[in-house]
């Protein structure tokens, strides 16, 4: 893909989008994240909210947004930290007020400690206040506190806010459907995530440890300009059947499975994959016929990914495969259908097939709407992943089956014909996974 447009473009984008879907009665103030603690004197390294970079592309952290549409003066106002000379010798360079204005195109910027000041006098006039609720509880007094200051300032031609809408009833439905650039930052993120999963293939070895492998795949993100979407997963043996193992501690064993979930962050966007092949490059006969039920699943979950059908269309597809494999295996037994209806599959397969992917890995969005699936449409991004774990020690199941844990996933973005899958480039046929383990065995590192 290669649409691309500058951020700070992309961000007056959605804003003038969401403007037009709040109208000139409404005033939205949105915050950005803060700093966190970690330890004594360490912080977590800064991530900006994803709501607040979606409509400022500001990077720093305390700022606080006001969008007020149709107000002449001023309909986007920056409140951000000040510059400060010895803190930024400490912690690098800020923007300032000037810079708000300059390089992030507010049309006023004021220094934070205005913000108590300001901020009523901004929702005069407005009658609905849209912000985030609920999330911050020293945020919420702050809310509080200037709605009761806009109130005591209003008069009969100048109301304020009696109330409060949440921010994700506005935005995140827009943020639900990715326009092209935002496609093309997914491809980008994709892309960096093949590259990861493709050299994990490579270098898995019996008795390195699953940090190892954890190491390699970061630093594939980070070489290449992203960083981790969310922790790694990388599981060996019986490990895969913990869904979301991130110890990394144990040694991965000649003759086991290793289960790696990790996609790289670039651009504000997220991916997402699993792949899951042997440590020693080599499928065992339990192994592949259990793997092989799970490629069948995606394959057919991911051709049910299309615009028209509804979000739990693709879950459903997967779980029937899913079933009809099991009592193949012995693991259930009884028809399909009875099955399905009864949960049985939920022992061996307990997540759903997708979620939700862009700016969050986890992405925003109502799965269902007035109680309904929601229907797919171009524009959405997804993981179709399904899975099948079955735990040492699982009952009714023959020994030979148990810790081996098994999913396969991939990121999809919904067109109007067929689904397009971003991750495509990660082997995930039995036979191509071989190859590319056997292949660098041979003969030296693949190219990236």
């Amino acid at each position: 893909m290669t649409e691309t447009i500058d951020p700070l473009q992309q961000a007056a984008q959605h804003r003038r989008q969401l403007a037009e879907r709040l109208g000139e009665d409404a005033v939205a103030v949105i915050p950005a994240a803060r700093e966190q603690p970690r330890n004594r004197d360490v912080e977590h390294p800064f991530r900006q909210d994803s709501d607040f970079r979606y409509l400022t592309g500001f990077p720093e952290p305390d700022a606080v947004a006001v969008l007020a549409p149709g107000r002449p003066e001023a309909a986007y106002v920056l409140f951000v930290r000040e510059r400060d000379p010895q803190q930024e010798q400490w912690a690098g360079a800020r923007a300032g007020t000037e810079g708000a204005k300059a390089r992030y195109g507010a049309d006023e910027a004021y220094p934070l400690a205005e913000l108590d000041e300001r901020l009523p006098g901004l929702l005069t006039g407005r009658r609905r206040l849209v912000c985030p609720l609920g999330r911050d509880e020293a945020w919420d007094r702050r809310l509080l506190g200037w709605l009761r200051a806009a109130a005591a300032r209003a008069r009969v031609s100048a109301p304020a806010p009696t109330g409060i809408e949440l921010l994700q009833d506005n935005l995140h439905e827009q943020r639900l459907v990715k326009d092209a650039a935002e496609l093309a930052a997914m491809h980008r993120a994709a892309g960096v995530s093949v590259m990861a999963h493709r050299r994990a293939m490579q270098l898995a070895r019996p008795e390195i440890a699953e940090y190892t492998l954890a190491a390699e795949v970061n630093a594939v993100f980070q070489r290449l300009g992203g960083e981790p979407a969310y922790p790694a997963i990388v599981a060996g043996g019986a490990n895969a059947c913990v869904l979301h193992y991130v110890t990394q501690r144990d040694t991965l064993r000649d003759g086991d499975l290793v289960l790696i979930d990790a996609g790289a962050e670039l651009d504000g966007y997220a991916a997402d994959i699993t792949r899951t092949f042997p440590v020693n490059g080599r499928f065992s006969g339990e192994q592949r016929a259990v793997y092989e039920i799970v490629l069948d699943a995606q394959r057919r979950a991911i051709d049910c990914v299309r615009s028209g059908l509804s979000f739990d269309a693709f879950h459903q597809a997967a779980t029937r495969a899913l079933v009809e494999g099991m009592v193949e295996l012995g693991w259930l037994a009884g028809e399909v259908d009875a099955l399905i209806e009864d949960g049985a599959q939920r022992r061996f397969f307990p997540h759903r097939t997708g979620h939700w992917l862009g700016m969050d890995v986890h992405d925003v969005g109502a799965y269902a709407v007035d109680g309904q699936w929601r229907t797919l449409a171009p524009g959405m991004a997804l993981t179709v992943e399904p899975g099948l774990y079955c735990p040492p020690g699982s009952e009714g199941v023959e020994a030979r089956w148990h810790g081996i844990g098994v999913r396969i996933e991939d990121d999809v973005v919904v067109e109007e014909g067929d689904p397009r899958v971003l991750t495509a480039e990660v082997p995930k046929e039995p036979e191509a996974i071989e190859a590319l383990m056997g292949a660098f065995r041979g003969s030296g590192p693949e190219q990236e």
